[in-house]
């Protein structure tokens, strides 16, 4: 598969807690090339959330190895992945993340603030991530002065500010009624045929079946790989 974002061989991670022994991934092989859109799908306890968070930069593997976008980042440190993950992984929380007192434009403009970009810079991409969205006239606007559905439209700006290699998004629709979880996959389909990498965390077949391709997990290694 050309063009791999995501290479991820012989993935495991184990937590110990107390006395107990949890596999979560027992060993997972996975390749997503630039431009998928991938659903990743499981039961509680089928090791989603954990492949998630390594996926996402947020956990480091316990063995295998995981290249992002061609970089190691299987033994990173912390700081190190806080750097991957602000430069190269854009993502959409289920409960959006949005700090409270900060203006849509704020919240938007804030990985860049992270990446070091200048004032004048951030705010006119920032700006230019809430049009692409559709909230072009809410930029000023506090969360508390918006629906879920348009915090969910300011988290993906956000995600998308950074112009990073994958967008991750957790269980996005979780907190929305069904129009607009309609309205919110449609964005990302969008945002999938402008060429960006989508993979979503599910646990609902009707929003999985929107990505081109669903990777099933049970009990800590991937059960089926189904491309539509």
């Amino acid at each position: 598969m050309a063009n791999l974002v995501i290479d991820i061989n012989g993935i495991g991670k184990t937590y110990k807690i107390g006395e107990v022994v949890v596999n979560a991934l027992v060993s997972v092989d996975l390749k997503i090339a630039r431009g998928e859109y991938v659903a990743l799908m499981g039961p509680s306890g089928s090791g989603k959330s954990t492949l998630m968070n390594i996926l996402g930069c947020l956990d480091t593997p316990s063995r295998g190895s995981y290249k992002l976008n061609g970089t190691d980042v299987s033994h990173m440190t912390d700081n190190e992945l806080a750097e991957i993950r602000n430069k190269e992984i854009g993502f959409i929380f289920q409960t959006f993340n949005l700090l409270a007192r900060n203006s849509s434009l704020e919240n938007v403009a804030l990985p860049l603030v992270y990446a070091g970009i200048g004032k004048v810079e951030r705010l006119a991409k920032a700006k230019q991530a809430l049009e692409s969205v559709g909230l072009g006239e809410r930029v000023e606007h506090k969360p508390n002065e918006l629906s879920g559905g348009q915090r969910q439209r300011v988290a993906i700006a956000r995600a998308l500010v950074n112009s990073p290699a994958i967008i991750l998004a957790d269980e996005p629709t979780g907190n929305l009624d069904t129009k607009t979880s309609h309205e919110i996959m449609d964005l990302l389909e969008e945002i999938h045929q402008k060429g960006n990498t989508v993979i979503i965390v599910t646990h609902e077949e009707d929003i999985a079946k929107r990505a081109k391709r669903i990777v099933r997990l049970r009990d800590g290694v991937i059960e089926s790989d189904n491309i539509s």
